[in-house]
C-alpha cells in the first residue's frame, strides 16, 4: 500500500472538521430532546391518574365519569406546558451566553 492511498484511507475514517466542532451542541440537543420526550410521555399520564384518583374522586368526591373528563383536561394542559417549555428551551439554546454589548 503506498503512502497516498493510506493517507486517503486515514482521512476517510475521520469525521470532517466542521462535524467535530458541532459535536458538543449535537449531544446537547439530543439530551434536550430525550429529556422532553420522556417528560412528554410520563408527565401527562402521571397527572391524569393522580388527579383522577386523588383530586377529583378523592378530595372533590366526583363521580367516575366526571373525574375522567377533568383528569383528561389536566393531562392535555400538561402536554401544552411541556411543549411550550420545549419551544422555549430550543429557542434559547442557540442564543449567545454573554450579557455584554454586541457590536
Amino acid at each position: 500500500m503506498d503512502v497516498s492511498s493510506r493517507a486517503s484511507l486515514d482521512a476517510a475514517a475521520e469525521p470532517p472538521v466542521h462535524y467535530r466542532g458541532n459535536e458538543g451542541s449535537l449531544v446537547s440537543a439530543l439530551k434536550t430532546l430525550l429529556f422532553f420526550t420522556v417528560l412528554m410521555v410520563t408527565l401527562p399520564i402521571t397527572l391524569y391518574f393522580a388527579s383522577k384518583a386523588y383530586i377529583f374522586e378523592g378530595s372533590m368526591n366526583m363521580s367516575s365519569s366526571d373525574s375522567y373528563f377533568y383528569a383528561a383536561i389536566v393531562a392535555v394542559l400538561a402536554v401544552h406546558v411541556v411543549l411550550a417549555l420545549f419551544v422555549y428551551v430550543a429557542w434559547n439554546e442557540g442564543a449567545p451566553k454573554g450579557k455584554g454589548k454586541h457590536d
